[in-house]
């Protein structure tokens, strides 16, 4: 999600490899959407047979893909660490423990406390949002894992610095923008989202004023309530996508700086339309393709949505066919797919 192109197109040939030994086993949605497991077992009934790993996900929440196009995926509650190539999974961090250690060593001897999820710059440093531990974690080209930003403890201090001074409280979801040099952080419990810019180190909150309430539309976004900001986002053209759970609604930062929101109302509920018209339930996370569509892991309803921002429509793609999902959390756009992290059953999926 956000990769410059030159790195997407290098991309793509690791990424038929590692599939073609996948599981090609796929459903068909109503809208004839093909859905293919990447990791984990059908359920029954579903699209193919209910198999048992030997070592199967724990509650995984979050994926991302490297230059190599290996997919990385993230446990909350298994606090583990996977890496996916050729069809083959292997474990490359976290013990399972709700620990901190490991950092200045290799990411094999480290331990987190509740990853939410993970984004992967052009030059392969993946940053963990290490949720509990209130702290984004970096493991570089070589494997070697720091704190990149926050100071382990909860709090809120440090715009305008270095990320590494800042404080934050409850990281839930981090994402990269689509040149890949700025790293969008939802700050929840200080009601905030925060930009750091990798280039020049720097930490700056771009919306939320620290109070909960829901924000009025055209409002200048750093001045403005926000309920509980889970997950972040950014289009192609800058605009950046804030997503609440406890707010059930999709809201936007323009690029003049203001915010509105632009699904959902507030109420909890399970239908499609437009705009306002449109009803979520408890939504955890979403991402961007490239013509600017949003993807919403809608998680107490068990669906993924898809907002169109020329139409204002809210759709679903996922979840209310053959195959059934279990609290999705992680939802990430890679060369014309969507990948699809079914947090409760345990799996990963592939939407073409």
């Amino acid at each position: 999600m956000g990769k410059p192109l030159l790195k997407k197109s290098v991309k793509r040939l690791s990424l038929i490899a590692l599939f073609a030994l996948g599981q090609v086993v796929a459903a068909k949605q109503p809208n004839e959407s093909k859905v293919t497991l990447i990791d984990g077992s059908w359920n029954p009934g579903e699209a193919g047979p209910v198999t048992t790993q030997a070592n199967p996900l724990n509650r995984p929440f979050g994926v991302d893909f490297d230059s190599k196009g290996r997919m990385w995926i993230v446990e909350l509650e298994g606090g583990r660490v996977h890496r996916l190539a050729n069809g083959v999974r292997k474990q490359v961090g976290g013990d399972g423990s709700k620990s901190y250690r490991g950092d200045g060593g290799s990411l094999g001897h480290a331990t987190f406390n509740g990853m939410h999820n993970l984004a992967i710059a052009p030059d392969d440093s993946v940053y963990i949002a290490d949720s509990w531990n209130h702290c984004i974690r970096r493991v570089d080209a070589k494997g070697r894992i720091t704190t990149y930003a926050g100071r382990g403890k909860a709090g809120f201090s440090g715009d305008g610095g270095p990320a590494a001074k800042a404080q934050f409280n409850y990281i839930m979801c981090i994402t990269l923008n689509n040149n890949g040099d700025k790293l969008y952080v939802a700050d929840l419990k200080n009601r905030r989202i925060r930009e750091i810019d990798l280039k020049s180190d720097k930490v700056r909150t771009i919306a939320g004023n620290g109070q909960r309430g829901v924000p009025k539309d055209g409002t200048k976004a750093t001045e403005a309530p926000l309920v509980d900001p889970r997950a972040v986002c950014s289009d192609t053209a800058g605009n950046v996508y804030v997503l609440e759970r406890g707010g059930h609604a999709l809201r936007v930062v323009r690029l003049d700086g203001r915010i509105y929101t632009v699904a959902g109302n507030g109420e909890k509920g399970n239908s499609d339309g437009g705009g306002s018209a449109a009803r979520f339930n408890g939504p955890k996370h979403i991402c961007a393709d490239p013509a600017g569509n949003i993807y919403v892991a809608d998680d107490v309803n068990h669906l993924i949505r898809k907002y169109e921002p020329e139409t204002g429509e809210v759709s679903t793609v996922l979840g209310r066919g053959k195959v059934k999902l279990s609290k999705p959390h992680g939802v990430t756009w890679e060369k014309g797919k969507l990948y699809v992290v079914d947090s409760s059953n345990h799996r990963i999926l592939r939407v073409e």
